[in-house]
């Protein structure tokens, strides 16, 4: 536990010693700000629905680029051979970089709370679906870092990374868009594997143990892929 926490300090540190985590969440925020005000000012109705509808697409960019440096950066400069060399299990090393890119997510979903903080002074709001959002907003983000640094642990090329993480995560989430054009019975299967889908489920309030598990089994998944990529270079 001590060696986890020592790599999620570093790495979180690393975030904020560079420009990266600045400009992604100036970035964000302007993003989701525009459209917040545009939904109250424009139509007028006091809700977080246009925020939270947009966010899981600006995910799709967002967290590939912020997690495509955790492992090709270190593998292009050389401080991976370095960093696998020290009495670190690979396990830590993996969530400790996964516990930071989600810190870092967090961070910038905290500031979109002056949104809603916004909104209850202008009337009332759902408080069950909005609590529900940020959870399922949480766990996708969870997915989509362990994708990302997953990507990323399989070169040394950081846009690569985020190329392959971006398609991995693009698919997933447009899997239940698709549905229509496919029959019943394979439909229902890529319904389940769809990220959006269980995102819609958990944003309506309802807490279903099933989007749950299934945004858990898809981290430990691939953060289980990314400790066997890391491993194969000793092999």
């Amino acid at each position: 536990m001590k060696n986890l926490l020592t790599i999620f300090r570093k790495e979180l540190r690393s975030y904020f010693n560079s420009p990266v985590a600045y400009i992604v969440i100036v970035v964000f925020l302007i993003i989701t700000g525009w459209f917040f005000t545009s939904s109250l000012f424009i139509t007028g109705v006091v809700t977080m629905r246009n925020v939270f509808d947009i966010i899981p697409f600006i995910f799709l960019f967002f967290v590939p680029a912020i997690s495509m440096r955790t492992f090709a950066e270190e593998k292009k400069s050389g401080t991976i051979e370095l960093l696998l060399t020290k009495p670190i299990t690979d396990t830590d090393i993996v969530v400790g970089k996964f516990l930071a890119a989600l810190a870092l997510t967090g961070i910038a979903l905290l500031f979109t709370l002056i949104y809603v903080i916004s909104l209850s002074f202008l009337g009332s709001i759902d408080l069950g679906s909005i609590i529900g959002s940020y959870i399922g907003l949480l766990l996708m983000s969870g997915i989509y870092i362990s994708i990302g640094i997953f990507a990323s642990s399989l070169t040394e090329n950081q846009v690569i990374a985020f190329i392959i993480s971006f398609l991995i995560v693009f698919g997933l989430f447009m899997l239940n868009k698709v549905l229509i054009f496919l029959p019943t019975s394979l439909a229902s299967i890529l319904e389940y594997i769809s990220i959006d889908y269980h995102f819609g489920n958990i944003a309506r309030g309802i807490l279903d143990t099933r989007n749950i598990i299934y945004y858990l089994s898809g981290i430990f998944i691939f953060i289980l892929l990314t400790r066997f990529s890391l491993e194969s270079r000793k092999w």
